[in-house]
């Protein structure tokens, strides 16, 4: 008798084990990502970019209320929504940074968006001023 309680509590160990993985999700369609490479292109521009800074600013403030700081993955756009993301090529080297839009301008005529002094950098267009880009305004995957 209590050898069959053995086997009984052995085999329903053993179907638990088979039968466990196959109730697992192996998808990842349901899981949320937060990762701009996985976000949909919502529409694109091409134009020259710019950078500003602190000091260039006239003040430490930025349309959406935020401080600006130079490191930041920051950018200042005429007419896209404060918070929109936005993908900045560089179509001279190829490098790019995905930026938050915080301000507005730039206010010269021709330019597209003025990135932080730091995305300059990153994008390696900081001793130029100035650069020609591609926007790829991200939208929510």
């Amino acid at each position: 008798m209590n050898m069959t309680r053995k086997y009984k509590s052995v085999a329903l160990a053993i179907a638990g084990v088979i039968t466990l993985p196959s109730c697992a999700s192996t998808s990842q369609s349901s899981a949320k990502t937060d990762s701009p490479d996985s976000w949909k292109i919502a529409s694109i521009q091409h134009g020259q970019a710019s950078w500003y800074s602190v000091n260039t600013n006239g003040g430490t403030r930025t349309a959406s209320g935020q401080r600006l700081a130079n490191t930041a993955a920051t950018a200042a756009h005429k007419t896209l929504p404060l918070g929109s993301k936005v993908r900045v090529v560089n179509l001279t080297n190829g490098k790019s940074e995905v930026v938050t839009i915080t301000d507005r301008g730039p206010f010269v005529r021709n330019r597209v968006i003025d990135v932080t002094v730091g995305v300059a950098e990153r994008l390696g267009f900081l001793a130029s001023g100035v650069t020609s880009v591609k926007l790829e305004v991200l939208g929510n995957p």
